[in-house]
C-alpha cells in the first residue's frame, strides 16, 4: 500500500481518536484518561513483540525510544489536559503548529534555509493562529494575551515543544537505527503506560480507584480510543518507514481538520465556521513548510 494511504489512515483514526477523547474528558480527568488509556495500550501492544526478533535491537535504540517515549507521554498528558478545558475546535487546531516550530529551530540554530514557500507558511500559521482566537470588538492584541496568560494554552506550548523533539527522533529511530515499526510500536506503547503510570501513581489529585468508579459506557470508549490510539500510531509509523517524514505528517495534519469539523458539530462549539477557516489556514500553512522543507 502507497505511503499516501497509509498515512491518510491514521489521519482519519486520530481524527476518530480526537473526537472520541473530548467526549470522556466530560466524565473523566485527563490524568485518569491518560492512565487508563495507557494501560490498553500495554494490552494491545502485546501482539507486536511477536512480530520482531528481539535480538537485532540494541540497547542504544532503545534508550533513545525511551527518550523518546517520555517526550510523547508528557505530550498527549499535556494536550488532554488541554482538551479536558478548551474547546477540541481550539484546542487541537494549535497543535498544527509544530512544523513551523520545526522549521523555526533549524534555522535559528543554523541548520537549514527558510524559503519563501516556508515563510510564506509561517506566516499563514500565524495568521490562521490569530484568526482562531479573535472576536468581535476586541482589541487587535487580545489573542496574544489570551495565549501567554491561559495555562491551557501553556500545556498546548508545553506539548509543541515535546512533539517537536519527538518527531525528529522518529525519523533517527527508522532510519539510522532501522528499528522495525512492530519493535517500536511495541516499546513505545510500554514506555508510555510506564511513565503515564508513574505520573498517575505519584499524583496527590487522585482520590478515586480507576478501575471501579466509572459508568460501564465509559469503559467502551476508553477500549475504543486506545484501539484507535494504536491504530493511528502503527500507520504513522508504518508511513515514515517508507516515506519522508515531511510528507507523513503533512498528510497526518488533516487529521485536525477532520476532528475540528465533526467534533465541533457534534459538541455544539461556538464560532465553528470561523475556528473551521482558520484551522484550514493553519494546515496548509503547515503543508507548504513540510513539503518545501
Amino acid at each position: 500500500m502507497s505511503w499516501f494511504y497509509i498515512a491518510l489512515i491514521s489521519a482519519i483514526l486520530s481524527a476518530a481518536s480526537a473526537v472520541s477523547q473530548k467526549k470522556v474528558l466530560f466524565s473523566l480527568s485527563a490524568l485518569e484518561f491518560s492512565f487508563l488509556v495507557s494501560l490498553f495500550n500495554i494490552l494491545f501492544s502485546i501482539p507486536f513483540f511477536f512480530a520482531f526478533n528481539i535480538g537485532s535491537i540494541s540497547a542504544e535504540s532503545i534508550a533513545v525510544l525511551f527518550i523518546k517515549s517520555v517526550m510523547g507521554a508528557l505530550a498527549f498528558y499535556n494536550v488532554m489536559l488541554a482538551l479536558k478545558n478548551l474547546d477540541i475546535s481550539g484546542a487541537l487546531p494549535l497543535l498544527v503548529l509544530t512544523p513551523g516550530l520545526v522549521a523555526f529551530f533549524a534555522f535559528l540554530f543554523g541548520l537549514e534555509k527558510l524559503s519563501i514557500i516556508q515563510l510564506s507558511g509561517m506566516f499563514l500559521l500565524l495568521a490562521g493562529t490569530y484568526l482562531l482566537e479573535m472576536k468581535p470588538k476586541q482589541a487587535l492584541t487580545e489573542p496574544f494575551k489570551i495565549f501567554s496568560r491561559s495555562a491551557n494554552y501553556h500545556y498546548i506550548g508545553f506539548a509543541l515543544l515535546l512533539f517537536t523533539a519527538s518527531s525528529i527522533l522518529d525519523k533517527v529511530l527508522l532510519g539510522k537505527y532501522k528499528m522495525p515499526p512492530s519493535a517500536f510500536m511495541a516499546f513505545q506503547q510500554v514506555f508510555y503506560g510506564i511513565v503515564i503510570g508513574a505520573v498517575y501513581l505519584f499524583s496527590s489529585k487522585i482520590k478515586r480507584n480507576p478501575l471501579n468508579s466509572f459508568d460501564k459506557k465509559i469503559w467502551f470508549w476508553i477500549i475504543l480510543i486506545a484501539v484507535l490510539t494504536a491504530g493511528y500510531r502503527y500507520t504513522q509509523i508504518k508511513a515514515i518507514k517508507i516515506a519522508p517524514v515531511s510528507l507523513v505528517i503533512s498528510v497526518k495534519r488533516i487529521s485536525v481538520f477532520i476532528a475540528v469539523v465533526i467534533g465541533g458539530r457534534l459538541f455544539n462549539e461556538k464560532n465553528l465556521l470561523k475556528k473551521t477557516l482558520a484551522t484550514a489556514i493553519m494546515v496548509a500553512g503547515a503543508i507548504m513548510i513540510m513539503e518545501e522543507g
